[in-house]
């Protein structure tokens, strides 16, 4: 357990590079990355992809480019993913919410192109963003939230290591409706395991010739977490 006596509370999360194998992690820049992370999106398909989030649909690229500007006045810092292999963005995160003086930090606004279904980029995509906010940072904590609705959301959260916490009923309002918000975290004591877990699902040796993974994110978290335990 963290010595929180002489705690001075952490940086701030600030536009970054995370390089992984399979994904590499820029800052949004609007001139380099606007229309090709709405084309990674699938350009008007982005609405029904983003069906969860809170804002009205996009009439075009100027709608999103609005919105981006928008939430990155607000305070997120929104970072955009990049498969390495293809070259091409192909979605995007953000650290929103920051609670530097308490060590608090969100990810949300999450959102995966076509490109990135069935691959691991969005694995260690989620892991180079935590491990950022852990051991780069020093946070304390790292949220996950999203209306209770979206079951895929949900079973994301809980597979990456987040805890379900609850359901903060009319948390606020979603495209003029009431939304309830289901609250996940990761604490920094939870995070050497999840950690662990991640490194091993993400290492060459836990893929076969076609790319398939040989034992679940889940699983390996469980046994890693049993050991810690024994």
């Amino acid at each position: 357990m963290r010595d929180l006596k002489d705690w001075k509370g952490c940086p701030a999360p600030a536009p970054v590079v995370l390089d992984g194998r399979f994904v590499r992690i820029e800052p949004y820049d609007r001139t380099a990355h606007l229309q090709a992370l709405w084309d990674g999106f699938g350009g008007m398909a982005i609405n029904p992809l983003l069906t969860y989030f809170a804002q009205n649909d996009f009439a075009g690229i100027e709608d999103f480019d609005a919105w981006l500007a928008g939430v990155q006045k607000g305070g997120w810092v929104t970072e955009i993913f990049r498969d390495k292999e293809s070259g091409k963005v192909v979605g995007m995160a953000n650290y929103m919410r920051p609670d530097p003086a308490n060590g608090v930090v969100e990810i949300g606004g999450i959102a995966h192109g076509p490109a990135m279904a069935r691959s691991p980029l969005s694995t260690e995509g989620q892991y180079l963003l935590a491990r950022h906010v852990f051991e780069d940072l020093g946070y304390r904590r790292y949220e996950w939230k999203c209306n209770n609705l979206n079951e895929a959301s949900k079973r994301a959260a809980q597979r990456l290591g987040f805890t379900f916490e609850g359901v903060f009923r009319q948390h606020m309002l979603s495209k003029g409706q009431n939304r309830d918000t289901a609250w996940f975290s990761i604490i920094d004591s939870e995070w050497p395991v999840v950690a662990r877990a991640f490194e091993a699902w993400l290492s060459p040796d836990n893929f076969d010739a076609q790319g398939r993974q040989k034992r679940r994110l889940e699983d390996l978290r469980s046994e890693f977490s049993g050991e810690e335990a024994s």
